[in-house]
């Protein structure tokens, strides 16, 4: 009831009087922010070392089997393609070839006594990794790579199903392996992986 009595202006009064009232340490201690939740700069420098650590493991092996997984990949996308380029030329009734040159590979498609290259699409030309080696071979004789395509390719996808047969290898440089592509007559590609001695 007497609290009801007093006019806002006594409230204001009697609530600065307690607070002249407080104790020195406890307005030190309500002043004083609590400690912050966190970590410390030598927690945060363990973590970044244990990191880096295992960065550097995790580079070390994988840039052992980098190469190799590059290299399968080509053998992988070359096959493929290879399939794909057969199809291709029985679905159309025309014949697709394969041309491999400096850097890459170029499919074209027989229009006449002429080979057209593909423009776009699947069988447009490709490039190779820089440092990746190619050896084409037929009736074990060993094709030269040109620069640039020739009048006729030297792999042929046939409508009739039937295919050049070839061999194709692919190596990088410092590997102690290769990837082998075998092409036989009935249109089929095998892909093998060939560990060379050193």
């Amino acid at each position: 009831m007497l609290a009801d009595s007093l006019s806002p202006r006594a409230v204001g009064e009697e609530g600065a009087l307690r607070r002249s009232h407080t104790r020195p340490d406890q307005a030190c201690q309500a002043r004083r922010p609590s400690p912050a939740a966190g970590f410390t700069l030598i927690e945060i420098l363990v973590v970044v070392v244990i990191l880096g650590v295992l960065a550097a493991a995790v580079t070390i092996a994988m840039a052992g089997s980098g190469g190799e997984r590059q290299l399968e990949r080509e053998a992988e996308r070359l096959q493929a393609l290879l399939g794909y380029a057969c199809e291709h030329a029985q679905i159309g009734g025309r014949a697709v070839g394969l041309s491999l040159i400096s850097g890459g590979f170029v499919f074209s498609q027989q229009n006449g006594d002429t080979w057209k290259p593909f423009a776009d699409g699947e069988l447009r030309d490709r490039q190779w990794p820089a440092n990746l080696r190619v050896e084409l071979s037929r009736d074990g004789k060993r094709i030269e790579i040109p620069p640039q395509a020739t009048d006729v390719p030297p792999v042929i996808c046939f409508a009739s199903g039937e295919l050049t047969p070839f061999r194709l290898e692919l190596t990088l440089p410092d590997l102690a392996l290769r990837w082998r592509l075998d092409g036989s007559i009935d249109g089929d590609v095998k892909r093998e992986r060939r560990d060379v001695a050193r």
